[in-house]
């Protein structure tokens, strides 16, 4: 005899593109959402009862008409409104979880000014959100952003560390840091604005990482976390990821060459994996 302890059933990987088509330029947006909704829904796991379950197609088409109908300026409001809608129109559901990533397109610039109607995708950094809401009207924001790959050619060190027998890495007082930093961090309250909040928080990361002293990645990881916790009130916590991306220096002496610091190999595997999360005290 087996107990169903919990379930979850949604769409994923719904990819939708807007255009919003204003007089002197349009605005282009590309998403990919994910639905997530919790409820009455042992019947269907159990007995193959259908009649509680909304068609995971049906999620699909309620993207896209919601998306028509929306006038969110942001990810974060159109996830908290597909939530809201869902939650509305479907009595057995009790909560609902969306996920929303934005691609990066910007207008593209041809003779030194953008484009009206012309896009660029710049990088292939993401823009994320997830947000859960629930019939009794509890609702949470948790923003954030994937990909992002950025680089320094000073500032970094690591020395001092453990040194045993299986140790090949040389200590380093001035090496190439490079990462792709993944961020996710949780507003204390759901209405805010966010496009501004994302601009604040995600300049706050860059800002650090470009001016901190770096003796690790840790280090530095831990300066950018401080940092928009220190002048961001509205952040309730933050995680951050960033894989240490390896530029070797390339050994050219026995080309009788020098190598003052100038010439590197990028390697993408193996790397280091660097993660924690900060929060308020108290």
């Amino acid at each position: 005899m087996s107990l169903l302890a919990e379930n979850r059933y949604g769409k994923s990987r719904v990819r939708v593109v807007k255009v919003k088509r204003q007089p002197d330029r349009h605005d282009f947006c590309e998403w990919t959402v994910g639905i997530l909704l919790e409820g009455e829904f042992e019947s269907c796991f159990v007995e193959g009862d259908n009649s509680n379950i909304l068609p995971t197609d049906t999620m699909k088409n309620t993207v896209y008409s919601l998306a028509r109908r929306s006038s969110a300026e942001c990810l974060e409001d159109f996830a908290k409104e597909l939530a809201a809608f869902l939650l509305k129109r479907n009595p057995q559901v009790s909560a609902a979880s969306v996920t929303v990533s934005e691609k990066n397109w910007e207008h593209l610039k041809t003779a030194g000014k953008p484009h009206p109607t012309t896009f660029v995708q710049s990088s292939g950094e993401c823009q994320v959100t997830e947000v859960s809401a629930t019939r009794k009207g509890t609702v949470s924001v948790r923003s954030g952003l994937d990909h992002l790959i950025i680089l320094k050619t000073a500032g970094s060190e690591f020395r001092g560390f453990i040194k045993d027998s299986l140790t090949t890495l040389p200590e380093a007082t001035d090496r190439l840091f490079g990462t792709e930093v993944s961020a996710q961090w949780r507003y204390l309250s759901a209405s805010l604005p966010f496009r501004d909040l994302r601009n604040t928080v995600r300049d706050t990361l860059l800002d650090v990482f470009a001016r901190h002293v770096s003796k690790s990645v840790q280090h530095t990881l831990y300066a950018m976390g401080e940092a928009v916790l220190a002048h961001i009130p509205e952040v309730k916590d933050i995680e951050l990821t960033m894989p240490n991306k390896h530029c070797l220096l390339v050994d050219l002496s026995r080309f009788g060459q020098d190598n003052p610091n100038e010439i590197f190999v990028p390697i993408d595997e193996p790397h280091g994996t660097i993660q924690a999360r900060m929060q308020r005290q108290g």
